[in-house]
Parts: C-alpha cells; sequence; structure tokens
C-alpha cells in the first residue's frame, strides 16, 4: 500500500519513527549528558605560572535537577586556581538554595561572577523560532524589543548574598582582584547587556597597571561590550548566554547566537579585534537551559576547564 501522493506508507513511518527519537533525545539524554572541556589560552605575561580557571555559566536551575547539581559539585576535584560564574543561574524562583547548595563545593575556591536576565527574572513561554525571526530583524533581547512586562521578578538578592558570603566578587559594572599566590589577578565585569544593564562608562579605563594580569568578565558576548573590552586593551573576555546554540545542526553549527554575535563564534575560543586590539574571546555554551525549552542537540551541557599559558 501506498500513501497518498505517492509517498510508501514504511518511509512516513521511517520519518516519524526518526523525528521521534531526536525529540527524545534532544530532550531526554542531551540536556543531561553533562561535558566538561579543557581549553588552553596563550595569554599570560612571561614568567608568569599558569593558571586553572574553571568557568560554570547559564545553570539555568530548576528544582529537582538532582543530576546536573550533583555534577557541578564534583567539578570541585579540578582544584581550580578560581572559578568564573558568567551569570543565568536560576530558572525557577526557587532555584536559589539548590544553586547555592550545587555549588557549595565550588565556593570553597575564589572566584567571581556576574548576573545574566534570568537572574533577574523569570523566563516566559515563548515561541523558539521568534528567535529565529528576532534574528532576521535585528532585535535582540531587549535591544530594540519592547520593555518586558508583567514577569516574574527572581530573588537575586539571595543568590548575591550567597555568593558574597564565600568571598566570591561581584562584579556588576565594577572592577575587583584576587590573591592567587601572591599574584593579583584584576577583573573588569559588566551586568548583563542583554537587558541593558552594561554600564562599561563606569569601568572604561582599561586592566589595572597593578594587576599582574586582567581580564572582562560579561554574561551576554554583544559586540558594543566586546568591542569595549578589546579597545581598552584587555588580552581575555569570558561570556555565556549563547547556549553555544542550543538546537545545533550537526556538521553545520548554530542557527542562533540570542545577540549580535555571529554564530561563528557562538561557543569556545575565538578572537575579537577592534580600534587595532585583539583579545581572546572563550563563550560558554552553559550547563543548563530555559526551562520552558529544556533541549539540546549537537550541544551538550558544559563547564570549561581553562588553562592560561604565558604568551609565545
Amino acid at each position: 500500500m501506498r500513501a497518498r501522493y505517492g509517498i510508501p506508507l514504511k518511509v512516513t513511518a521511517g520519518i516519524t519513527a526518526a523525528g521521534a527519537a531526536g525529540l527524545i533525545y534532544a530532550a531526554g539524554i542531551e540536556p543531561r549528558s553533562f561535558r566538561l572541556r579543557r581549553v588552553t589560552i596563550p595569554v599570560l605575561p612571561a614568567g608568569m605560572r599558569p593558571l586553572r580557571v574553571l568557568q560554570v555559566s547559564d545553570i539555568h536551575m530548576v528544582g529537582g535537577q538532582r543530576k546536573k547539581q550533583r555534577w557541578l559539585r564534583s567539578l570541585a576535584g579540578l582544584r581550580p586556581d578560581f572559578v568564573i560564574n558568567t551569570g543565568d543561574n536560576l530558572s525557577d524562583p526557587e532555584g536559589v538554595p539548590e544553586v547555592l547548595d550545587a555549588l557549595g563545593p565550588l565556593m570553597e575556591f575564589p572566584g567571581a561572577y556576574v548576573f545574566g536576565s534570568n537572574d533577574y527574572y523569570g523566563p516566559r513561554l515563548r515561541n523558539p523560532a521568534r528567535y529565529l525571526f528576532e534574528k532576521a530583524r535585528g532585535a535582540h533581547g531587549l535591544n530594540g524589543n519592547a520593555p518586558a512586562v508583567g514577569v516574574v521578578h527572581n530573588p537575586w538578592e539571595d543568590l548575591r548574598d550567597g555568593f558574597d558570603a564565600a568571598g566570591w566578587l561581584n562584579l556588576t559594572n565594577t572592577r575587583g582582584a584576587l590573591k592567587i599566590e601572591g599574584m593579583e589577578i584584576g577583573f573588569t565585569g559588566l551586568d548583563d547587556p542583554h537587558i541593558k544593564r552594561d554600564r562599561y562608562a563606569h569601568v572604561a579605563g582599561g586592566p589595572d597597571s597593578g594587576a599582574d594580569f586582567s581580564m572582562g568578565i560579561v554574561h551576554a558576548p554583544y559586540l558594543r561590550s566586546l568591542d569595549a573590552f578589546t579597545a581598552d586593551g584587555y588580552p581575555l573576555v569570558l561570556a555565556g548566554h549563547t547556549h553555544g546554540g542550543q538546537l545545533c545542526i550537526p556538521f553545520y553549527g548554530a542557527l542562533i547566537t540570542n545577540c549580535d554575535l555571529d554564530t561563528d563564534r557562538v561557543k569556545g575560543l575565538s578572537t575579537h579585534e577592534a580600534e587595532g586590539h585583539r583579545s581572546y574571546l572563550h563563550v560558554s555554551a552553559g550547563c543548563g537551559a530555559n526551562r520552558y525549552t529544556p533541549v539540546r542537540f549537537a550541544c551538550p551541557p558544559e563547564a570549561t576547564l581553562l588553562t592560561l599559558t604565558p604568551r609565545p
């Protein structure tokens, strides 16, 4: 028997089965297939010893995500020199205690953090195709869109207080420094450009001359922020937000970045140029997803152990 329009029923059934299998994998398997990536970046001044930096990002914690919590706790076994959290820890207003519990062992190490939009506001159910439409018309986040109304306000103050109590640096539109075995590591951070909370003018001026090494930290890698950090001479910028594209096409890559960064740099290590300067950029694909779109395909959840080494 043949289906209408001449398509064999076996082919139709095969396509349906393949689609169902892909959906099961994207929703039930890959989002829980946590990975650790290791990246070496030759960015330190000559003579400095290598630094091991653990970057965690886009946790998007929802109550009951036990496997994710166990995996995050296990990362303390890497014994990094310090930890950088590039935001979007929450996807549930009740998730603060579970975030702090999961990150508890990591908060025994020096660290610093910035927040993302989902730390401030709870997610809303929306059509995922809107990301493609927004990309087509150049509208990202609140950059060109109408201000968010009727949103859930997350208890970000409790999250901030927990991080601060552990001694992590709050880099919300400010600077800070950590002492690591006699070395001073400087940081310049921005609040989330995705919701226009970044204020680079408050921190402009380039790396701290008294620091042995400095880097820029931001949640969403919007070009205006990357341009500012790079033009000011920061050798390294860390960011998250993109989820690595989240739903990618094998052998092709991401379709969107949810910001104005190009898809070629949606995750991993790349470079950025501005006003005759060049910086390394590392974008984490993160280890979670919005609670209303808890799927990943060809883009496993991750944390990254960055080994910073002296420049050649």
